[in-house]
C-alpha cells in the first residue's frame, strides 16, 4: 500500500475512532474533528518519506490510546461523575492464579 493510501487510511480510522470514543458529545466530537483535520492540513506537503512514516506511527498511536484508554464521564452533580465506558473496554475479570492447572 502507498503512502497516501496509508495516510487517508489513517485520516479515515482517526474520524471513526473519534466518533466511538466521544459519542454523544457534541463539544468533544468537534475539537477532536478540528484537531485531526488542523494537524493532517499542516503537514500535507510532507515529501520525505522517514517524516510521513514517524507521522503515521504517531497518528496510529494516537488511535490506539483514544481506542483503548479514553472513557467518557458525564457530570451528574457538582462533585459526581457518571463514567460511562465502551463495551469494547471491558474485559472478563479473570482471577490471578500463579501456579497453572494441573493437567489430568
Amino acid at each position: 500500500m502507498g503512502q497516501t493510501a496509508k495516510v487517508l487510511q489513517l485520516f479515515r480510522t482517526l474520524h471513526r475512532t473519534r466518533q466511538q470514543v466521544f459519542k454523544n458529545d457534541k463539544r468533544a466530537l468537534e475539537a477532536a474533528r478540528v484537531k485531526i483535520n488542523e494537524e493532517f492540513k499542516k503537514h500535507k506537503s510532507e515529501a520525505a518519506p522517514e517524516k510521513i512514516e514517524e507521522m503515521l506511527k504517531m497518528g496510529s498511536d494516537v488511535e490506539l490510546l483514544l481506542r483503548t484508554s479514553v472513557i467518557q464521564g458525564i457530570h451528574t452533580d457538582h462533585n459526581t461523575l457518571k463514567l460511562v465506558p465502551r463495551k469494547d473496554l471491558l474485559t472478563e475479570n479473570v482471577p490471578y492464579c500463579d501456579t497453572p492447572p494441573q493437567k489430568r
